[in-house]
Parts: structure tokens; sequence; C-alpha cells
């Protein structure tokens, strides 16, 4: 019988024939250790969507839903993928990574072929009008998961027209559903026009929609919320794509001498979803092309959804009529965050990952990482995945260990006057009841505060920090320094609290 010792690799794989579940154990086995190598961000983005195929002799089969992903993780991480296979089933020589074809089936069954060993799950379904993630763009474990018969989407068998849009758009990726979407005041408009484009698409003044705003604020996540609600019924075809890979395609179609299928796929599919338009800036002859597929869908009544890091009007560098077109539908922005929406943001990422995260460190994290929710997520991913890596619970003093590449890129000087105006705002009081002359402890305590964290975290004198509230004399500065410290000794919320504020404003 195969062993599995220490790290549960299975060590004598080509004597028997091996089980469904043993090989589901040593892919989820690969996949956890080429994510650790490649990193969440590359394995997301080109590995995620990889599935278990049948074995046969000595190789493995792998399933991509597109040409572009097979091709693309073939020349990056082929070799890599078929090492790691062989550290955990001797047996197997390599890996072949192939697309997902309808009707695609593994070998009948292992006395076909002598030594094959049965796939344990079918191959992925052919790959849909989007390259939508349904069961062919899960890990194991989600395929698991989808199969249930409770879940089980029956899905209309897809044409060849619709295969060929699958393999010119890009995936969308499952995770970013409208349910998962933190609405807030910055972003609320721009949720509401998505939801409706993605129950009534194509309605008069929703065509095209136009998302707008800076980097990592949503746009993205709205594309493909709006794609998966569009693509999981099979009424619609739904192609998503960057700029740049529109411009690829067209550069590929021209130099291949196909622009007529280029065009032909993309003015087939109902909607058409082009992410960072402002790529296409300074590109005359892609700006172009793209006028004229975004009119012949328009005029067709397919929807247009478009995103840019500004509004069209702002899109200088863009034609203008291009520009005139784009705004001519729903165009909607938004928003930076604000502190309450990143706190719901990272509450809701925490709570989906069973991880306690104390809420001093959820608000350290929303007051450090200000523009980018992206990175605020990537920032608790990266806790998460450490308190699991080493079972230790999630703290403040964890938090500035793990982080401290980010954090260090939000370094900055820090000035008595914003010491001053945080603890005013966390403590509920005035920013002139720090310079007055009040002595109720309401005032003091954070007064105090205010002083001690002057002392540690700024270069300047005890007396020029008395002069800074309210012209004291250096000696109530001490004594304010001295004073805070006796109670964080033997006040520990009092201490948090101190040390809260120290995390959140030292640089």
């Amino acid at each position: 019988m195969p062993s599995a010792r220490g790290d549960g690799r299975i060590r004598d794989a080509g004597a028997v024939s091996l089980s469904g579940t043993m090989l589901e154990q040593a892919w989820a086995r690969v996949s956890a250790r080429l994510q650790a190598e490649v990193g969440e961000i590359d394995y997301q983005t080109w590995l995620r969507q990889i599935t278990l195929g049948p074995v046969d002799q000595d190789e493995v089969t792998l399933f991509l839903p597109t040409r572009f992903l097979r091709d693309w993780v073939r020349s990056q991480y082929g070799d890599r993928l078929g090492t790691l296979w062989s550290q955990e089933v001797p047996s197997i020589r390599r890996a072949e990574l192939v697309v997902a074809m309808p009707g695609a089936q593994a070998p009948a069954s292992p006395a076909a072929s002598p030594g094959a060993v049965p796939s344990p799950a079918a191959p992925p379904a052919a790959s849909q009008p989007v390259s939508a993630p349904s069961v062919a763009g899960q890990s194991v474990a989600g395929q698991q998961a989808a199969a249930t018969p409770s879940d089980a989407v029956p899905r209309p068998q897809p044409s060849p027209a619709a295969d060929a849009r699958s393999d010119l758009a890009a995936p969308l990726d499952g995770r970013f559903t409208f349910d998962s979407f933190v609405v807030g005041k910055p972003n609320e408009f721009a949720y509401a026009c998505a939801r409706r484009v993605a129950e009534r698409p194509a309605s008069p003044g929703f065509n095209p929609l136009f998302l707008y705003g800076g980097v990592g604020l949503g746009k993205t996540h709205l594309m493909h919320a709006i794609g998966l609600e569009l693509s999981g019924n099979g009424r619609f075809s739904v192609a998503y794509m960057s700029a740049e890979k529109f411009m690829y395609r067209f550069i590929a179609a021209i130099r291949s001498q196909s622009t007529m299928e280029f065009k032909e796929q993309l003015r087939a599919v109902d909607v058409l979803m082009i992410d960072d338009l402002q790529f296409l800036i300074g590109k005359d002859n892609t700006q172009e092309e793209f006028f004229h597929t975004f009119n012949a869908l328009v005029d067709a009544g397919k929807q247009i959804v478009v995103s840019a890091d500004k509004s069209p009007s702002d899109l200088s560098g863009l034609e203008d009529r291009l520009r005139t077109r784009l705004g001519c539908g729903m165009v909607a922005d938004l928003h930076a965050t604000t502190f309450e929406l990143r706190i719901s943001i990272l509450e809701a990422k925490a709570a989906a990952s069973g991880v306690a995260v104390p809420p001093k460190v959820l608000e350290f994290l929303a007051h450090k990482i200000t523009t980018n929710v992206r990175e605020l997520e990537g920032a608790l991913n990266r806790l998460i995945a450490h308190a699991n890596l080493f079972g230790r619970p999630v703290t403040l003093e964890a938090t500035q260990d793990v982080l401290h590449d980010i954090l260090k890129a939000h370094d900055r000087r820090v000035t008595i006057e914003e010491i001053q105006r945080k603890v005013a705002e966390h403590w509920n009081i005035r920013l002139t009841d720090m310079s007055s002359a009040r002595r109720a402890r309401a005032v003091a305590r954070p007064r105090q505060v205010a002083m001690y964290l002057a002392k540690q975290l700024t270069s300047r004198s005890l007396p020029e920090i008395g002069r800074k509230f309210g012209n004291r004399d250096h000696t109530t500065v001490m004594h304010a320094v001295s004073r805070v410290a006796e109670l964080m000794e033997v006040d520990a919320a009092f201490a948090e609290d101190v040390e809260l504020m120290r995390r959140m404003l030292e640089s």
C-alpha cells in the first residue's frame, strides 16, 4: 500500500493504482506549495483556475479554461508543476496542460490503459461564453463544494462561437460578487448602477455604464459582479477584458490577418466589459477599433461596461467622439474610502476567514492604509496567513512585525499638530482643549497622552512641546509623560489605547 509519512507524500505510487482521493490530496499539496512559492497575487491571477484531470501512466493532465491561460501557465510554471508532482507522486514524471474542450472525457477506465489512474473528477465543462468561475475555475476543495447536488446549476451547451469568445476574454473571479462587495457612502451610487445593469442590461440611460475612481476602490470588483450575474443564468454571453488585452488581441489579429474574425467575435457578445480604459490613451488605431465595436454593440441593443481611473471628460488623449459616446450613458464614480467603510471591509474579510482579529488591529489597519482597498485586504490576508501558519494570535505587535514593509511604505514625519488632532478625535474632545486651561479629567488625560506621544514620536524638546500645548512649562510636560507611563503599567486598557495611537501615528 502507498504510505504517507510525515508530509503526507505518496511514496510508492508506481506499484499500485491510486485512488481519486489520494490524487486529490496530492493535487491539494501541489497547489499549496505552488501558492506559497509564487505568492497570493500571482496564484489568484494565473494558477487558481487549474483543475485536476486524469492520470495516465507517468503523466497527469491539468485543465485550464482558455488557451491564453494555458499558454501562459505552461511557459511560466509548466516545469515547476511537473517537478512538484514528481515530488508528491514519484510515478508521475510530467504535467500536461490542456484547454478544457466541450465533451472532453477522461480515459474510460484503468483497465483500458495499463497503469492508468482514474480521474478523481470529471474534466471541467466547456469554456463558457465568459470564462466565469464555474467548477472549472476552482480549486479541488471548490470543485467538491460545487459538485454537491443542491448547488449544481445546469448550464447550456456552449456554441463554437461562444467557445471562441471565452478564449478571447479573460476569466471572471468568482469571489467578486455583489454579496461580497461592502457598500458605503463612497461607493453606494456605483454599486446601485452596477446592480441595475445586472438586472436589466442595455436599459435606457445605463448603456454604457462608465465606472471610474482611483486604484483599489472596487471598479474591477463591480465589473466582475455584473459579469457573473449576467452569465450565471446562461442567457447572456459576456466578454470581460482589460483595455491592454483588447489592444494586444487587436494587434495579433492584424498580424495574423484575422481582423474580421476578431470583430465578429466581439460583436457577437451580449455584454462587453473593458477594464482600465485609460490604457488606450495614445493608441489611435486601437481607439478607432473600440469606437466601431462600441457603436455596433450599442446599436444592436447590447450592454457596454467600461472602467477607468478618471471620468470620460478628464481622459485627455482619447478621441473626442469616443469620450462623448462614453459619457452619454451612466457615469458613476467611486470615491476614496472613509474610515468607517474600511473598517466594514476589514470586518467582513476577517469574519469570512474564521480567524479572530481584535478590533484594535482592524482600527490600526484602517488608519494606516487609507488609499487602496486592495492593499488593505492584502495586509489583512498576510496577517491571517501568518496566524494560520504559526498558530499565533493576531496582535498589534504581530501586525507591526508581519506588515513592516507595507507600514514602512506609508511612513511620514509626525507633527505635534497631527498628534493633537488624532488624540482629540479618539477621545472625542475639541482640538482647542489641547491648549486650553481646562483641568477636567476628560480633557486633561487626553492632553497628557498627546504630550507623551509628542515626546515619543517627535524630536521636539520639552519646552517646544509645552509651547504647542498653550505655552505650558516644560515641567508640566515632564509630569504628563511620567503620569501616562505610570498609568500604562497598571491599566491594560489605557495602555492599549495609547499603544494604538502610537502605532497609528508613528512613522
